[in-house]
């Protein structure tokens, strides 16, 4: 009997809680064994607050500040408009469409590449390999190798793609890579894209290229001596 008992009161326990109060609505405040951050120590939006001696919980912006996605007022505008957020220099758009080329607030020579190779090795070969391809030091270790493969930059699809497009991929990201507009500054963003055109175009240069001829040939002829700094010891 006292089993009997036993089971009967555990299963009209459970049939109870599974069923017996399910969906009704009470205004009796619920019991929290754990509350899970639901009370606070913080002023909420439009609440008062007797900390500040206005009253006010919500404190006014700080004086010239702009909201993020704002416009910029035009007293502070460059008069050519590149300081607006949808300016090509900062977005790599022209309204709905990508742009092609360098904008001209950049100066592409050798010091704009070299500043493009220092941020690309910094931040993107991790994933994308020192030379591009895709083969960085990232997908072999990260959940086992087996991560969707990393774009190969040097590849025909990318390099068909225009300049303000790749801009744009680095600074919103894609996939699984984040955007980069919060740590890349935007001309570190274009030396980037500058120095990637240089690594696609050597990536499928053209041994029959007079150039290309030139440059093995000067090598060729080089005698050999060490390399400063290469010792492997």
């Amino acid at each position: 009997m006292r089993w009997f008992l036993l089971v009967y009161v555990s299963v009209a326990a459970l049939w109870v809680g599974l069923w017996g109060w399910k969906g009704q609505k009470s205004t009796n405040n619920p019991v929290e064994v754990f509350q899970d951050m639901d009370h606070q120590q913080k002023v909420k939006a439009q609440a008062s607050s007797d900390f500040f001696a206005d009253g006010n919980g919500s404190r006014r912006p700080v004086a010239n500040t702009i909201a993020m996605g704002l416009r910029v007022p035009s007293a502070l505008t460059a008069p050519d408009g590149s300081d607006l957020p949808t300016s090509y220099y900062r977005s790599g758009r022209f309204g709905d469409y990508f742009g092609e080329g360098f904008p001209k607030q950049v100066n592409v020579d050798q010091a704009f590449l070299e500043r493009g190779r220092q941020r690309f090795e910094i931040y993107c070969s991790v994933c994308h390999g020192l030379n591009g391809s895709g083969k960085g030091v990232v997908g072999p270790y990260w959940t086992g190798g087996v991560m969707p493969p990393t774009a190969n930059l040097v590849d025909d699809r990318v390099r068909a793609l225009p300049e303000g497009q790749i801009f744009w991929t680095i600074t919103n990201g894609k996939g699984l890579m984040g955007p980069y507009n919060g740590s890349v500054s935007v001309e570190d963003r274009w030396a980037i894209v500058a120095y990637l055109r240089v690594l696609q175009a050597s990536a499928h240069a053209d041994p029959n290229d007079p150039a290309v001829k030139k440059l093995l040939q000067e090598a060729k002829d080089t005698t050999p001596k060490p390399a400063t700094g290469g010792n492997p010891s």
